[in-house]
């Protein structure tokens, strides 16, 4: 209900952040989504600070922000799975850019592996990048915000952290960990008086990008696949209006209202047209 109301009142949002001047870090900014964030936001007067392992990506996404309008872009090989690279780079950043202003947490790994098939090395990878890196990028950053009472964190986590699906137990359980982790922060941060610093939840469907290659929806009128660059425009728009949660496609949220009322044996038949589409085999498996 709470998130039907949010969006009813976005429809005709009081106002929208102006980006002007802010300092903007994405990590996974390399390609797929965390790249076409960067490009929408490059023309609206930000900072862009990029972070990822793949160097040469990482490149290309700033020479692209350049050509988009970007004035100052900076780019970081960072290992976000790695606690001492995050804080090593987070202190290059406040000592060469400035304090982030707006923290875009985008890295992430998926493995499509059965839950008997996961190693507990594979569930520790899963949960190094997609959850503790966002816990080390937020302590990192978010103190800063703090003093001065004006930020905004942006996480990606997915819908599969909502409902959980095939395949994917190791990447749902760490996108729910970053679901309940930015519902405390935000509670806290409201709490304490900090009403100045906004959290944002991303929570997409599949996103035709690497990690998802070859992936089709059953219903792809009511569950499309986007792609990374649509996604990104509704990301950059979900920021502009501060809203807490952002549920694509919209279809979703009917989804999960369902779920609260329905016998479990309709839902079992409604979740096959979600969680387990004919494309899962030939899709996943892969990182």
């Amino acid at each position: 209900i709470y998130l039907l109301i949010e969006n009813a009142f976005c429809i005709f949002p009081l106002r929208k952040k102006c980006f002007a001047g802010e300092i903007v870090l994405i990590t996974g900014s390399a390609n797929g989504i965390g790249r076409q964030v960067a490009l929408k936001l490059a023309p609206l007067g930000v900072t862009l600070v990029l972070w990822d392992i793949d160097d040469e990506g990482n490149k290309e996404t700033s020479r692209l922000a350049q050509q988009n309008g970007a004035s100052r872009v900076f780019v970081y090989h960072c290992d976000c799975s790695s606690r001492r690279d995050v804080y090593e780079q987070a202190d290059k950043v406040r000592k060469e850019v400035g304090d982030v202003t707006i923290l875009i947490n985008n890295a992430g790994i998926f493995l499509g592996k059965k839950f008997c098939e996961l190693t507990d090395e594979d569930f520790e990878k899963t949960f190094r990048i997609n959850f503790f890196s966002q816990v080390w990028t937020c302590k990192a950053f978010l103190p800063a915000m703090v003093a001065c009472n004006r930020g905004h964190l942006v996480s990606t986590a997915s819908s599969a952290g909502l409902l959980g699906f095939y395949r994917e137990s190791d990447y749902s359980a760490s996108k729910s960990a970053i679901i309940g982790m930015m519902e405390a922060i935000n509670s806290e941060l409201y709490h304490g008086g900090k009403r100045g610093i906004k959290t944002t939840i991303i929570c997409p469907y599949f996103i035709s990008t690497r990690l998802s290659k070859g992936f089709k929806s059953k219903k792809p009128c009511l569950f499309p696949v986007y792609d990374p660059e649509y996604a990104a425009s509704r990301i950059v728009d979900a920021i502009k209006k501060e809203k807490f949660y952002l549920i694509m496609p919209p279809a979703l949220y009917l989804f999960l209202c369902l779920i609260s009322f329905l016998p479990r044996k309709v839902m079992q038949f409604l979740e096959s047209y979600i969680k387990f589409p004919e494309s899962m085999e030939e899709a996943f498996g892969q990182t």
